[in-house]
């Protein structure tokens, strides 16, 4: 029973961590090289130096850009609690000019205790953010601006005035002035997002970037365990936590995990989803036994892997299975456009290089192209040619190559040419 509420407390404890991207990404602050490292210097030396920045963080969804920034701004702010103002935008909800610097405003009020005017016009807000950026830079205060989706500032046109990016351009302008104290951070899941401002926007950008790639191995393994380890001054016992820390540390180092986790990783390779896996192994932990082991992460593996379209390849034929081979083979082989007379061609080179046994009429062929197009593993790469007949409309496919591949090895009786074709 003591086993019981320990493995409860620890498993409490270990999802308490993964809901928490402070701790999470903690672990790799430390490195100088590190993205942390990298914009705690720069936004510092807006703080200290008086400089004007202003940086975009660029990565997928889910790689860490708002956790590493929030972090940063945490740490800043306990250091220097009465120097930094933080500013909030997001494009999903403030890509509108005049609502923008109306939200502006209303930050700005409630961060310096003033009194905020709904009915205030686009120019009468635009003239207080100027004056507050002045006043701020004269406290030596700094007002950091944070823009989520940053490409949709860059996209939107203004229904209110001419040209876009409006505001942009007012907050880059108003930095060129010596009495500003300003940073401007733009985080988008866009690389090019930079490519999208106008020239005279680009002007007065620093173009500097972070990149938040996919984390290396090093990486993942640093953070499993600094996530995973219980710590030995909790109050759990010191008994449990040893015996805990030993069995996941054989687990860790199996051979089998690290393939577990590799085959998770090859469709999404992000920290958000690998601290989804994480969240979901910690709970299928047992807690009669009280310690982790591999089958927690299996179970994590298979909750994960149940893919609609996957489960789609169980009912499909032989011939369906050659003609997804082929789409996949023609995509290997960088072929942009494809319809399904190019696919019979690659089904005809592949009939005549193995001498396969599975060789049918064009007719029979192309019902089962159809019957492809009717359960959306594949579609119409455009809607020209509706006109024209099937065989002769460009499509893509829809289903991705892990997907596939793994559709084809839970498959029964299916031909080893087919797991060939897709390894080449």
């Amino acid at each position: 029973m003591a086993v019981q509420n320990h493995a409860r407390d620890a498993q409490n404890l270990l999802r308490s961590r993964l809901c928490n991207p402070s701790f999470v990404f903690k672990a790799l602050s430390g490195s100088p090289d590190s993205n942390y490292s990298k914009l705690k210097f720069i936004l510092s030396s807006s703080v200290t130096e008086a400089c004007n920045n202003s940086l975009l963080l660029l990565g997928p969804r889910g790689s860490g850009k708002t956790a590493v920034l929030e972090l940063v701004l945490n740490d800043l702010l306990e250091e220097y609690p009465d120097m930094i103002s933080v500013i909030r935008l997001n494009g999903l909800l403030h890509n509108d000019d005049n609502c923008a610097f109306k939200e502006i405003s209303r930050q700005l009020c409630v961060e310096h205790h003033l009194l905020f005017s709904k009915m205030a016009s686009f120019d009468d807000n635009s003239q207080f953010l100027i004056a507050m950026l002045r006043e701020c830079g004269l406290a030596h205060k700094t007002i950091v601006f944070v823009l989520e989706e940053f490409d949709l500032f860059a996209q939107v046109k203004s229904f209110y005035f001419q040209g876009k990016q409006r505001l942009l351009y007012s907050l880059l302008d108003a930095m060129q002035s010596i009495t500003s104290q300003a940073a401007v951070i733009g985080i988008s899941c866009r690389l090019d997002a930079d490519q999208l401002l106008e020239k005279r926007v680009r002007s007065r950008f620093s173009h500097r970037k972070l990149l938040f790639l996919p984390p290396s191995t090093e990486i993942i393994e640093r953070l499993l365990q600094h996530i995973l380890l219980l710590p030995m001054d909790s109050t759990l016992p010191n008994d449990y936590a040893t015996q805990f820390n030993t069995k996941l540390e054989s687990v860790l180092a199996d051979e089998r995990f690290k393939e577990i986790l590799k085959n998770y990783l090859s469709s999404s390779s992000t920290i958000n989803h690998l601290l989804r896996f994480l969240f979901v192994a910690v709970s299928s932990i047992d807690v009669k036994s009280g310690y982790p082991s591999l089958d927690n992460f299996k179970t994590a593996l298979s909750s994960f892997r149940r893919q609609p379209k996957q489960e789609c390849i169980k009912d499909c034929s032989i011939l369906e299975l050659y003609i997804l081979a082929c789409i996949r083979r023609l995509e290997s082989k960088e072929q942009k456009s494809y319809n399904f007379n190019s696919v019979m061609k690659e089904y005809k080179s592949i009939h005549d290089q193995f001498q396969t046994s599975d060789d049918y009429a064009r007719n029979v062929c192309l019902r089962a192209f159809e019957r492809l197009l009717q359960r959306d593993l594949i579609c119409f790469s455009d809607n020209r040619g509706q006109g024209q007949s099937v065989e002769f409309r460009p499509v893509k496919c829809l289903i991705s190559h892990f997907e596939l591949q793994e559709g084809i090895k839970a498959y029964r009786s299916c031909p080893i040419i087919l797991t060939k074709l897709l390894d080449r």
